[in-house]
C-alpha cells in the first residue's frame, strides 16, 4: 500500500516513466513543482529508486494491457496525491514488420498494439475524467497529454500495426479534446526518433535523421519531455498533434 502525499502539490501521472521519454517527462514534471505518480509494467525496482530520487513521487506497477490495472492505477494514484490534474499516457509498445511483409502483420499483433496503444489511453482518461475535472472545478490546469509518433502521421514507423495505432490515438486525442472541454486540454506530442537505449543500435534510423533532418540529429528524451511541460502549462491548447521529428517531414 503506497502512503498518501502529505503535500497540495499538483499531481501528475506519467505512465511508462522508469526509462526514457517518460522518465524524462518525469523528472521534467518533478522540477516544476509536481508530485508526479512514476509506472511501467516491469522495472519495480528502477520506478522506487527514480521515485526517492525526485523526491515528491511515488511509484506504481501496473499492466496496461489488463483493464483492471488500468483502473488501479489511476485510482491508486488519486488516493495517493489526493487529486489528479495532469495525465501523461507515454507507455507504449512496437513491434518491428517489414511494411511489405504484411503476412507478418498478424491478427494478434494488430490485437496487442491496439490494446496498449489506444484503448489503454483512452480508458485510462475515462478513469481519470472525475479527478481531472474536480481539479478544474478548483480553478486548476487540468490535462491529458499522449505521447503519439511521427509514423502515426507520416507514412513510416516499426510496422504498419504499429503506425496505424498511433493515428488512432491521434484522432482519439482529437475526440477527446472535444468531448472533455472546457475543463480538460487534451493535446499529443508526436515525436520522431528519440535516442533511448531501444533505439541505440537503429543504424540506419540515426543516419537517416543525422543526414535529412534540417535539425541533423535524433530527438533527446529531454527534447520530448520540453515539450510535454510546455502542452501542460498551456492554457488554451487543445486538440493539437504536435509533431516533433526535427524538421524531417519537411524533407
Amino acid at each position: 500500500m503506497i502512503q498518501t502525499l502529505k503535500s497540495a502539490s499538483p499531481v501528475a501521472l506519467v505512465t511508462g516513466s522508469t526509462s526514457g521519454i517518460g522518465a524524462a517527462i518525469a523528472r521534467r514534471l518533478s522540477s516544476e513543482g509536481y508530485a508526479v505518480v512514476l509506472h511501467s509494467r516491469s522495472s519495480a525496482e528502477t520506478g522506487l529508486a527514480l521515485a526517492a530520487e525526485l523526491g515528491k513521487a511515488t511509484y506504481i506497477q501496473a499492466d496496461l494491457a489488463d483493464d483492471a490495472d488500468r483502473i488501479r492505477l489511476v485510482r491508486e494514484a488519486v488516493s495517493w496525491g489526493g487529486r489528479l490534474d495532469v495525465l501523461v499516457n507515454n507507455a507504449g509498445i512496437s513491434r518491428v514488420i517489414p511494411h511489405a511483409d504484411l503476412m507478418a502483420a498478424s491478427p494478434a499483433i494488430w490485437n496487442e498494439l491496439h490494446e496498449v496503444n489506444v484503448v489503454a489511453p483512452f480508458r485510462l482518461v475515462a478513469e481519470a475524467e472525475t479527478a481531472l475535472r474536480d481539479a478544474a472545478r478548483h480553478g486548476r490546469p487540468a490535462c491529458v497529454v499522449n505521447v503519439s509518433s511521427h509514423a502515426g502521421v507520416r507514412p513510416k514507423g516499426a510496422s504498419i500495426p504499429y503506425a496505424a495505432s498511433k493515428a488512432a490515438l491521434n484522432h482519439v486525442t482529437r475526440l477527446l479534446a472535444v468531448s472533455l472541454a472546457p475543463d480538460i486540454r487534451v493535446n499529443a506530442v508526436a515525436p520522431g526518433l528519440v535516442d533511448t537505449p531501444l533505439t541505440a543500435d537503429w543504424t540506419a534510423a540515426q543516419q537517416l535523421w543525422r543526414e535529412r533532418s534540417p535539425m541533423r540529429r535524433a530527438a533527446r528524451p529531454e527534447d520530448v519531455a520540453q515539450i510535454v511541460a510546455m502542452l501542460v502549462a498551456s492554457d488554451y491548447l487543445t486538440g493539437e498533434i504536435l509533431l516533433s521529428d526535427g524538421g524531417l517531414n519537411l524533407t
